[in-house]
């Protein structure tokens, strides 16, 4: 079998793309590619596989997988190269389209520069804190500044899904923080039925924060953006941003900007195709 795909990345956020309007994969076959072709060693390498698919009712519909295998509701840097991809390859002609996603419909205004997509704007629609929904295993309603105890210490977080769960920890510094050993902690704690995704984040001023993220399935990754937002979430809800302005969230692979208010959030940032390329695979 001889798969066709295309490397995209948003701020660093790397993922394989394959066109499904060509070419049709299975649960089981795209489970095993994601988990097959991510690892940067043996693989093509990437954060994970993303199919792009028909669907009724949206201009197309994404399938995200983490690079272990397992299957994401969502994926910010991910959406906005969809959206660019099925622009770019002539599959829509319009500067605004609407794609499928396992959270909902994401509606998406893209920017045009030399008949290409450079940077995509979403509504990511509203940031959800309550811990039956996200899903947290709890007897509180919310996680708001909340004392989360550890194996390894307390950390005051904030529980918050964007259609995937995150929880954000606000620290004095991250660059030092050893992830590897830090995230699988959280992700795999017995209060995350579904595990979690971690964001590690510096205040440096009311409009601009930085972050490290552990993604479940994936380890630390270049970029995050539900993680961005989330983090812009909890800044608001933790008095550390104003709700209603663009925030400037900085990630190892680049910005993105966020605006939070309680009807939706809306995620700016770039999208970017890597190379193309063919691989044979042995079905």
């Amino acid at each position: 079998m001889k798969l066709e795909f295309t490397k995209m990345q948003g701020a660093g956020n790397d993922y394989i793309y394959i066109n499904g309007f060509e070419t049709t994969l299975s649960q089981d076959t795209a489970t095993r590619l994601a988990h097959q072709l991510s690892n940067r060693n043996f693989g093509i390498g990437a954060d994970g596989l993303v199919i792009i698919d028909p669907v009724d009712g949206a201009d197309a519909k994404m399938r995200m997988y983490n690079a272990d295998g397992s299957e994401g509701k969502m994926c910010g840097n991910a959406i906005r190269c969809v959206a660019k991809y099925i622009y770019d390859h002539g599959i829509v002609t319009k500067e605004k389209v609407v794609i499928d996603t396992l959270s909902g419909k994401k509606a998406i205004d893209l920017v045009i520069e030399n008949n290409f997509v450079s940077e995509a704007t979403v509504d990511m629609g509203a940031a959800n804190f309550v811990l039956s929904e996200i899903p947290v295993k709890s007897a509180e309603a919310e996680w708001i500044d909340y004392t989360f105890t550890t194996s390894i210490g307390d950390y005051q977080v904030t529980a918050v899904s964007m259609g995937n769960p995150h929880l954000v920890t606000f620290l004095d510094e991250i660059h030092d923080l050893n992830l590897t050993v830090i995230g699988p902690v959280f992700e795999h704690h017995p209060a995350f039925p579904e595990r979690i995704n971690t964001e590690f984040v510096v205040v440096h001023s009311p409009t601009e924060l930085s972050m490290r993220v552990w993604e479940r399935g994936s380890g630390e990754t270049m970029a995050c953006g539900t993680g961005a937002c989330a983090v812009v979430a909890a800044a608001v809800r933790n008095g550390h941003s104003p709700a209603g302005e663009w925030i400037t969230v900085h990630l190892l692979g680049g910005d993105l900007a966020i605006l939070y208010n309680d009807e939706t959030v809306l995620m700016r940032g770039p999208a970017v195709e890597v190379y193309k390329g063919s691989i044979e695979l042995v079905v």
